[in-house]
């Protein structure tokens, strides 16, 4: 087996394949590997913890359901729970009642729970008071089919239980804090003391200097101080440049980058190779793709009617080319809210802005839900969620049927931010099939072509009609009719009859090529600004509560943050810009965590998308405060971000311990006998996983998996492959066309050499290789992607026709470089992996394409099985 480093404690590695033998495709001994390596991914899966889409659905769908309406008599707060039956933890609503199970996972027929609910057996009927509403039922169907996923360990009497923070408790809680200048050795939030008092603590303290980066690196040494840990040594430089284009820009460095980094010996080699990759355009559609995952972008609806959003590529390319031209993160925030009520200067600016309101339209909707209402308040409600998520790390749509459960979110807040999204019109249409907006941004070029369409048209139009009357006044003339007969074409002249129908057909082809207007989804202001919106008493539009003035959540606000709402506007401007002020507590934290998380793998907050009080504290509150302030000063800029962590001394670590650096850290000399190397570098690094065993104190920076996109890319690229072309559409159907038709297939193709940015998007049917290199559901916001380890992901390296052609264009390609094997080898290497070969897999490479012999003459070439093993190696999906 290939060696490869373990990406992570209690993972299971895909295999990696040799280099001097690959098994053809069916083989016995291929199979044999195969089950071997599904009963490994057999073992990391169990106990995995719930995948967070599943995690939402309960909190948001299903806790507060069982609370409000079973609790009262089937929890430990219940003077005695009827039936013998609990519902307030996992292990008693598994365990059920004195009538047996009340749950079958994975099946809501054999779970009385669902039958219960279902009102159908006038025999049991739960609650027993009224039934639940239709939703409710649904969602609690769809719960038992998931396998009934539900987080709760322990019983909580709801007599004692907290329900969630006040907003005065809310202020005190950390993410609720303004940003702190120096919060270096003073207490952190959470109230640890002494460990931060320590000698070591202050002595890196004293390390702030003017580079920013080195100040970086001074609180994270802090923390390995404490911990008395040793940081690993720099990394080797052709693994610094393949993690450094990978993260920028999701492709590996080529062979002459490489070449050329090694050749620079200036200090600053590494920062002008950082400035290099932030100017190319794969930057743009690396960190744009980042940024879609957290707004949701798909290319259709999903849900119920699945039909396409035709121009929501228009979004996708808006979002490339903000990170490209290092828009300020605050006007992006702004845009993405307000952009038809900023200000603008031209129209290119003013189409800009409009695309950019994509954020808050391409989420999925009921289209054909038949409440109206219903379906409004469902749509502002999933706005209002991804708002809060992608900007704040907040989970406001908690609140929609009661106070926030954990955050100092009332349902007030709720309903105050609802009503600016009750003043914005999403749909224009909520007639079935409803009907989204799409603001127009054609340009007057575009607007030209339509009108000289539209004339052609009509000229062929008059043409049609002009030799029909002819027809018919010959006709009537002829036969001496008073008026021209009813089916009078049936009598025309044959000649006639075919030169009409040509005509016909020219005039279909002509209106089927017609070329629309280009528009964009968007949002506008509803012409019914509402000054208040009373609350939905459990969520329901049927049950109103006291009305709630628009406004912004209480715990956030700060008297810098204060604004008056507008009366003939929705507020979303006011909205955008409380969003977007350098005086929010939350909004620049939210965006250096992502920005640190797409780096590390891990965020400082490791819940990224929850700041709230079931999201994860922080691992370092005080660089956070400090990254946060940096950003802020830098005009929220980005690329600063990304110079300012790469430059630093923590992201060009290695991602092991050397033997030098353990022996160093451990006071001793080198014994130069492997097997004292061996034990030496063991006791560190089992230290080390002792004290911090997810690597959230960085003392070496974490191996990663590469995501599905960079997979894909990364295959096409080395093959010489991969089409560089940007932008534009690339969905094969029509605005508002179903991606299915009435047999169900998808005739959507995944075949296009472009980069996987530009590939479909398609809700409930994502592409199968995304599936299992763990794309992120287009449903849902995710800023914290999984990097999952499963056997299918090995099946697809070693059988997939996107890597078997690939392998074959990659071998041609080394063919065609030389005459000299060795020389072949060492550029199939380089541009797999960024190195030479070394000796001993050279040797093993000219053995194995010396003895290779092909199954059939239909059998892949010797060269194109080796390349094709190069692909599907550890080494090539990993990065250290």
């Amino acid at each position: 087996m290939h060696p490869v480093n373990c990406p992570g404690p209690g993972k299971v590695l895909l295999p990696a394949f040799p280099m001097n033998l690959v098994l053809p495709t069916k083989s016995a001994s291929q199979r044999l590997l195969l089950c071997a390596v599904a009963g490994l991914a057999g073992l990391g899966a169990q106990g995995a913890e719930l995948p967070r889409e599943q995690l939402d659905f309960f909190e948001k769908k299903i806790r507060p359901v069982l609370a409000e309406r079973c609790y009262e008599c089937h929890s430990a707060a219940a003077k005695k729970s009827k039936g013998g039956l609990t519902l307030d933890t996992r292990d008693g609503l598994l365990k059920g009642g004195d009538a047996g199970p009340v749950l079958v996972p994975g099946d809501p027929e054999k779970s009385k729970l669902i039958e219960a609910v279902r009102y159908k057996n006038r025999d049991l009927q739960m609650p027993p008071k009224s039934p639940l509403p239709p939703d409710q039922v649904r969602d609690l169907e769809q719960w038992v089919k998931l396998g009934a996923p539900d987080p709760r360990t322990e019983a909580i009497a709801q007599s004692t239980a907290k329900r969630g923070l006040s907003v005065e408790e809310g202020r005190q809680f950390w993410a609720f804090q303004p940003l702190r200048e120096e919060k270096v050795i003073g207490k952190e939030a959470s109230g640890a003391k002494a460990a931060r008092a320590s000698a070591a603590f202050r002595l890196s303290a004293q390390l702030l200097i003017t580079n920013h980066s080195s100040t970086l690196d001074a609180f994270i040494n802090a923390r390995l101080a404490e911990k008395k840990l040793t940081a690993a040594p720099p990394a080797d430089r052709r693994s610094l440049l393949r993690r450094a284009t990978y993260d920028l820009t999701g492709l590996p460095p080529t062979p002459e980058e490489v070449d050329a980094f090694l050749a620079d010996k200036s200090p600053d080699a590494f920062a002008k190779v950082v400035d290099r990759l932030l100017n190319t355009p794969g930057y743009g559609e690396r960190w744009g793709r980042h940024w879609l995952d957290v707004a949701r972008y798909a290319d259709s609806n999903g849900l119920d009617e699945n039909v396409a959003f035709g121009n929501s590529w228009r979004y996708r390319d808006y979002v490339v080319n903000s990170f490209n031209a290092d828009k300020p993160y605050d006007r992006f925030v702004q845009e993405q809210i307000a952009g038809d009520l900023l200000p603008s200067v031209g129209t290119p600016q003013r189409h800009e802005q409009l695309t950019a309101l994509g954020f808050l339209s391409i989420g999925p909707k009921l289209l054909a839900e038949p409440d109206k209402v219903k379906l409004e308040m469902d749509l502002i409600d999933e706005q209002i969620e991804t708002l809060g998520r992608a900007f704040l790390g907040m989970t406001f749509g908690c609140a929609r049927c009661h106070d926030h459960k954990f955050d100092p979110v009332p349902t007030a807040d709720y309903y105050a931010l609802a009503a600016i999204f009750k003043s914005t019109r999403t749909m224009d249409d909520l007639k079935t099939l409803a009907k989204w907006h799409e603001p127009e941004v054609a340009t007057p070029a575009e607007r030209a072509v339509v009108e000289a369409h539209q004339k052609k048209v009509a000229e062929q139009q008059a043409v049609i009609a002009k030799l029909v009357a002819t027809a018919n006044k010959s006709l009537v003339t002829d036969k001496g009719l008073k008026e021209v007969p009813k089916n009078a074409e049936t009598q025309y002249p044959t000649n006639t009859v075919a030169e009409l129908k040509q005509l016909r057909a020219d005039l279909k082809k002509l209106e089927d090529a017609a070329p629309e207007l280009p528009s964009t989804m968007g949002v506008t202001d509803s012409t019914n600004v509402v000054m208040t919106l009373p609350v939905h008493i459990r969520g329901s539009h049927l049950t109103l509560g006291k009305p709630v003035p628009r406004g912004f959540p209480q715990v956030m606000q700060v008297a810098s943050l204060r604004s008056e709402m507008p009366e003939k506007q929705s507020g979303r401007l006011e909205l955008a810009q409380w969003l977007a002020s350098p005086d929010h507590p939350l909004t620049a934290r939210v965006m250096v965590n992502r920005i640190w998380r797409w780096h590390f793998g891990q965020g400082l907050v490791a819940s990224t998308d929850n700041f709230g009080v079931l999201g994860e504290r922080p691992s370092h509150p005080e660089l956070l405060d400090w990254l946060a302030l940096r950003f802020i000063a830098e005009g929220w800029s980005v690329k600063a971000m990304h110079r300012l962590v790469m430059n630093s001394a923590t992201y060009q670590r290695a991602s092991q311990y050397s033997v030098s650096s353990v022996q160093h850290s451990a006071g001793s000399k080198p014994s130069g006998r492997l097997t004292e190397n061996w034990k030496l570098n063991t006791e560190h690094s089992s230290r080390a996983a002792l004290a911090d065993p997810e690597n959230k104190l960085l003392a070496h920076f974490p191996i990663r998996r590469l995501e599905a996109e960079e997979v894909r890319d990364a295959v096409l690229f080395v093959a010489g492959a991969l089409d560089r072309a940007m932008g534009g559409k690339t969905i094969p159907v029509k605005n508002r066309e179903f991606f299915f038709n009435h047999t169900s297939k998808d005739a959507t193709t995944y075949d296009s050499p472009r980069r996987a940015l530009y590939l479909p998007v398609v809700r409930n049917n994502v592409y199968d290789l995304f599936e299992q290199f763990d794309f992120p559901d287009p449903a849902v916001p995710n800023g914290n992607r999984n990097a999952t380890v499963v056997a299918p992901q090995a099946l697809l390296m070693m059988n997939s026709n996107l890597v078997g052609k690939s392998a074959e264009k990659f071998a041609a390609a080394l063919l065609a470089s030389s005459n000299d094997d060795a020389r072949r080898l060492e550029l199939a290497y380089l541009k797999a992996y960024a190195r030479p070969p070394t000796a001993k897999e050279l040797v093993r490479a000219k053995k194995f394409l010396a003895d290779f012999k092909p199954d059939s003459a239909a059998s892949p070439s010797a060269w194109a099985v080796l390349c094709q093993s190069l692909l599907a190696a550890n080494e090539f999906i990993y990065l250290n």
